[in-house]
């Protein structure tokens, strides 16, 4: 009788002992972040007027340039003059991606959800590369097609296909470069003015003062040689350059800083 008694009390206790929840231990995949990171680029006001502006600004441009008549000889040079302007542009986009989390102090909240800071600005870098990549896409593209219509029959269309994945590329690796300086200096007007200031400011002048130094640091300079197929290896070399450097900094420098 006492044997019953006490195995009703262990069978009783067994079903009132609260059985704790299974804690899910999974984390959000890369892929799932870099689409979270696209529709927070394209979500902000500015985030779409620079989007759009990288679409249609240097098709528009091209367009009054075309109109002039004036012989250019090639299609490569002004295709990837428009590639540098599409460029500059996503080179903002990039700095907004990630100084603007800091600027907005929305940080905090990213850094909750996904506390690798590492794979926050991993999964940043990817977005806006292929956010940039697909805008420079569509920008060359209109751009080629204005040209075509302007003054196809006057040009030579050779090297074109390559000067037009120039322009995806460089697109592409300005973005990150951007993002990467914005990380760095967390703060949107510090790094898009210091950005453009090298970029538009200083590196014109180098090329001037110094022409040589300018050719081994120059982005614009190497986005110019990449699509018009002039030492190709040194061009090349000089966007990397840029995304690395500007990408481990962005790190380092991110991992240390606090989120007050």
């Amino acid at each position: 009788m006492s044997a019953n008694l006490v195995q009703k009390g262990t069978a009783m206790s067994a079903v009132l002992t609260p059985v704790r929840p299974s804690v899910r231990t999974t984390r959000p995949s890369l892929p799932t972040l870099v689409r979270i990171e696209v529709r927070k680029s394209l979500a902000s006001r500015s985030g779409k007027a620079l989007a759009t502006a990288a679409v249609v600004l240097p098709p528009a441009a091209m367009a009054v340039a075309s109109a002039g008549g004036e012989a250019i000889g090639g299609a490569t040079g002004p295709i990837a003059a428009m590639g540098i302007f599409a460029a500059l542009l996503l080179l903002a986009l990039g700095v907004l991606s990630t100084a603007g989390e800091w600027t907005h102090r929305t940080v905090q909240t990213t850094f909750l959800l996904v506390p690798q800071r590492g794979r926050v600005l991993a999964s940043k870098g990817l977005a806006v590369g292929l956010l940039a990549a697909a805008l420079a896409a569509l920008s060359t593209a209109a751009s080629t097609a204005v040209l075509a219509t302007t003054l196809g029959s006057d040009l030579s269309w050779a090297g074109t296909p390559q000067a037009m994945a120039t322009v995806v590329a460089a697109g592409a690796a300005f973005a990150v470069i951007g993002a990467g300086v914005g990380a760095a200096m967390a703060n949107v007007p510090a790094a898009l003015t210091s950005l453009y200031l090298v970029v538009l400011g200083v590196m014109p002048v180098l090329a001037t003062v110094k022409p040589v130094i300018a050719a081994h640091v120059d982005p614009n300079g190497a986005i110019l040689s990449l699509a018009q197929q002039q030492d190709q290896a040194r061009a090349a070399g000089i966007l990397v350059g840029w995304v690395v450097v500007t990408t481990v900094a962005g790190a380092v420098l991110t991992k240390r800083r606090q989120v007050a």
